[in-house]
């Protein structure tokens, strides 16, 4: 019996993306950077908002309750104008909502309203979601379907420096030094300068001439006969027929739960609990601390952490998870995005336990390697959810992005009222979170064919 071998072409992964489709890549994935920074400034506005408006630490939270629950709102309303009008137009819809709502945030910023910001916040907001909801998708047809858990991961390691960049900024523009009551001059100029960048790129990819996708991204190709691939079956299933799909959607609500509410309240564990003195045994990592709450953040050093300092090591965990996010891309070539998922999201049951314990630098260590962990599991969730779903995948990314609206709902009315009493134990909450997303990486992922 002859003995048969697989060619090495046969064995390597699937291509990247192709060169006709880098320029549309590029501004794509710029996309991923532009809302990361968006999201991210809200965790800084949350904050100033408490300093300067007097808002408590729960209903400072309806900062996340209007950024995510706008990604609910406009989740379904971007699948269908994407549907209808392509992707590249729904690019634009997101960046020219995201552009509005950043110009509005000039005459809420003037009527120093909490309301107001809120609104412009809103629809600002929508905007990202509109990006989010079309990217996804987007991203998936620029290439071989087969290596879309690679793109998906890369574009959202790039939405890193965005998620990176937005502490950074806010905490030095907004955060630093002594803020008047009412004063929101800071908020105001900023704000301008977000909608003015953000309004000259949709103007440039206006411009771009978008090649036409693989043809599972088509609407105009036409389902094939059942006699056909298995792929060909699962797509010729009703969408919520797709128990997969299902699971994704449910464990994308947790898993944004978990990554809002952890956000929220981070600048809050910096400031409450870093002027606390560590027992003996992990006085070596205060120590460490310190030095870093020195070089790293310009602190003036311990007992307390700044506002504007918290948001520099909250900028720095984003780093991390940007970093995670890099790795995952590449670890992916050899190991299931599912195994990688449910790895993670043991890591981060454990770090919560730790950081409900208040142990100073320990603790706040743990916090930073929450995010670290959370790197691969948003675009892995994402992209295991899209799997196998044909002329469904525009519909289906509108979904998941409505998923988002647990970082709106878990920060607020879970952890917010456990966080007025106790930042710290309000951690043990997200654990919940993570074991649905487990649950997904364990079993939940799974195409059913039949």
């Amino acid at each position: 019996m002859p003995l048969t071998s697989t060619s090495p072409a046969a064995l390597a992964p699937p291509p990247f993306t192709e060169r006709r489709y880098l320029l549309t890549f590029v501004f794509v994935v710029s996309l991923f950077m532009l809302w990361g920074l968006g999201v991210t400034m809200a965790d800084v506005l949350n904050k100033h908002f408490q300093q300067v408006l007097h808002v408590s630490k729960a209903n400072s939270a309806y900062v996340q309750a209007a950024t995510f629950g706008a990604y609910f709102v406009m989740g379904l309303p971007a699948g269908w104008f994407m549907q209808r009008f392509g992707y590249q137009k729904g690019v634009l819809l997101g960046l020219g909502l995201y552009s509005l709502g950043a110009f509005l945030f000039v005459p809420a910023c003037n009527a120093a309203s909490f309301p107001l910001l809120l609104g412009a916040l809103f629809v600002l907001a929508c905007g990202l979601g509109t990006l989010e909801a079309v990217a996804h998708p987007f991203l998936d047809g620029l290439g071989d379907p087969a290596s879309s858990d690679r793109r998906i991961t890369f574009s959202h390691a790039i939405n890193g420096i965005g998620a990176v960049s937005g502490p950074l900024i806010g905490g030095y523009f907004v955060l630093r030094g002594t803020h008047a009551a009412g004063d929101l001059s800071a908020v105001k100029t900023l704000y301008t300068i977000i909608g003015t960048v953000v309004g000259s790129i949709g103007l440039a990819f206006a411009f771009v001439k978008v090649p036409p996708l693989n043809a599972e991204h088509s609407p105009e190709t036409p389902l094939a006969a059942p006699s056909e691939t298995p792929t060909d079956l699962v797509a010729d299933k009703k969408l919520f027929q797709h128990r997969h799909f299902v699971w994704a959607c449910v464990a994308q609500l947790f898993n944004t739960a978990a990554q809002g509410g952890t956000w929220a309240y981070f600048i809050n564990y910096g400031t409450d609990y870093m002027g606390q003195q560590p027992g003996p045994a992990i006085q070596g990592f205060w120590q460490v601390g310190a030095l870093l709450s020195r070089t790293v953040a310009l602190a003036p050093g311990l007992p307390h952490l700044a506002p504007e300092v918290a948001a520099y090591f909250f900028s720095l965990s984003l780093v991390g998870m940007m970093l995670g996010r890099f790795l995952g891309t590449y670890l992916m070539q050899f190991i299931a995005p599912n195994r990688l998922l449910a790895a993670v999201a043991v890591a981060n049951m454990g770090l919560c336990v730790v950081v409900a314990q208040h142990w100073g630098w320990v603790s706040f260590g743990a916090l930073i390697g929450l995010n670290f962990c959370f790197s691969i599991m948003f675009p892995t969730i994402y992209s295991l959810g899209l799997k196998d779903l044909g002329r469904h995948k525009q519909l289906a990314s509108s979904f998941i992005v409505m998923g988002v609206v647990g970082a709106a709902l878990f920060p607020r009315f879970v952890m917010g009222p456990v966080a007025n009493h106790s930042v710290a134990q309000a951690y043990y909450l997200p654990i919940i979170c993570y074991v649905v997303v487990f649950l997904f990486a364990l079993r939940g992922y799974r195409v059913q064919r039949a």
